[in-house]
């Protein structure tokens, strides 16, 4: 479904497990950034209002996900730690088009936002698998299905309003990229390192 070149080495969750805390925190800022990029599409792209109405919802998601990860570091006895850059959604960035028209830089801010979401998706599948702590391993499951509905939510606007736009040629290029980018990551306990 999410059409991904290159799967994650199931050994990136024994990374991940030698630094929860770490993971945690990593984790609880991609929610905050992934929030903060769906009202930052509404801020671009207000004049379709189910875009607004869908994106402001997943939003709301998407800081109720960062609290539900704040409040397990909590329970943890952990402390939140400083924003991460994120260096694989930095290297993903490079391939949005800088100087098309509105209607393709919004295909590309959306299938952009998809892809993140897809690789989220599927990192959450290998954690809620594989994570050798059951309370994770149902956060993680439960997570994974809903960063399948926002890759479904982003890529259903792009194809709606990209009329002008090969969408789908736009997608396949955005895979070969990333699959690219992926290689370099799955090396560090955080969400996409």
């Amino acid at each position: 479904m999410l059409h991904l070149k290159l799967e994650t080495d199931p050994r990136w969750v024994h990374i991940v497990e030698s630094n929860i805390e770490e993971i945690l925190t990593d984790h609880a800022w991609c929610e905050q950034k992934a929030a903060t990029n769906a009202i930052t599409i509404i801020t671009l792209n207000s004049e379709h209002p189910d875009l607004v109405t869908d994106l402001l919802a997943l939003a709301k998601e998407e800081l109720e996900h960062f609290e539900m990860v704040h409040e397990i570091i909590k329970k943890r006895g952990y402390k939140l730690g400083r924003e991460r850059k994120d260096s694989y959604v930095n290297e993903l960035f490079k391939f949005m088009n800088k100087g098309g028209n509105r209607v393709q830089c919004m295909v590309d801010r959306l299938l952009f936002s998809a892809m993140i979401e897809a690789r989220s998706c599927e990192r959450f599948k290998l954690l809620s698998k594989e994570i050798n702590d059951p309370e994770l391993s149902k956060f993680y499951h439960e997570l994974m299905i809903s960063e399948a509905g926002h890759y479904t939510t982003f890529i259903g606007f792009a194809r709606k309003y990209g009329k002008d736009v090969d969408v789908e040629k736009r997608w396949k290029e955005l895979v070969e990229f990333e699959s690219e980018v992926i290689k370099s990551y799955g090396k560090h306990e955080t969400i996409h390192g």
